[in-house]
């Protein structure tokens, strides 16, 4: 059998090389799901993640802490926030930082990645956190007795995203821009300041009643969530977090670096 006969079986062009970028899509389902299997199998960011956010959750509820005939009312919308905070903020910034001490975020936009599609990635984990963030606490909540209208359920989960998406900006952009060691301390403390700031704005009684802690993002989620959660709209606070996201995506957008911070 000849050798012409066996290459012209095959249609012209069948063996002609044709390399092209995946797809947007496939792309961004690829970077977010190796992003959330990465930040769900870090051990330490579960701590903070949701550990720390579930015993608090439990030990609120079922401790006389708050001197509240309801505990859950005010414990269920703060907790959500801290774990917003924990995992939007914190874990972003630590992981992004690191992820570019390393030359790991570096590697990955020299593939050719686009550098929007490496961000959303980190994005898209964070939702996933998220999601199981509220699975866990909303079922401990549940079954702690916690109960709140639909309509306080639907603007609950509206205003918990745009946290989200505040908080997550504000990780993007210190981690982002700064160096793993400056981030590594400053995120944790920062975490706790914030943290502790809406603890003192939504516990006690009449101690932001101007609204004036509002313009401090934990404050204005905890609160937002606390609102929301009732069935009101908690405009102000909406209004804070839109501000914080639109400043601190603006700023990450302006000053982020995939290499190493000096």
């Amino acid at each position: 059998m000849s050798t012409t006969s066996d290459v012209s079986a095959f249609p012209a062009g069948t063996f002609t090389p044709a390399p092209r970028r995946a797809s947007t899509a496939a792309m961004l389902l690829a970077q977010g799901r190796i992003e959330s299997l990465l930040f769900l199998r870090h051990g330490e960011q579960q701590l903070i993640n949701l550990f720390i956010p579930f015993v608090g959750l439990i030990a609120l509820a079922k401790f006389d802490l708050l001197g509240s005939d309801d505990p859950l009312t005010v414990a269920f919308p703060f907790i959500l926030s801290v774990a917003a905070m924990s995992s939007g903020f914190t874990g972003q910034a630590i992981s992004l930082a690191f992820d570019r001490r390393y030359g790991a975020l570096k590697r990955t936009g020299a593939s050719g990645v686009p550098a929007w599609t490496i961000v959303f990635g980190k994005v898209i984990a964070v939702i996933a956190v998220t999601v199981v963030q509220l699975l866990i606490l909303g079922t401990t909540a549940l079954l702690l007795g916690w109960r709140a209208p639909v309509s306080g359920i639907a603007l609950g989960v509206v205003t918990l995203v745009i946290g989200v998406a505040a908080f997550t900006a504000l990780g993007l952009l210190m981690g982002g821009t700064l160096s793993s060691e400056l981030v590594l301390a400053l995120a944790n403390l920062i975490w706790i300041v914030l943290t502790a700031v809406a603890a003192w704005a939504v516990f006690t009684p009449g101690v932001d009643a101007g609204g004036a802690l509002s313009v401090i993002p934990s404050v204005a989620l905890a609160q937002g969530m606390t609102t929301a959660l009732s069935g009101h709209l908690p405009l102000l606070q909406l209004v804070v977090l839109l501000v914080w996201l639109g400043v601190a995506g603006f700023a990450a957008n302006r000053w982020f670096s995939f290499t190493p911070g000096r």
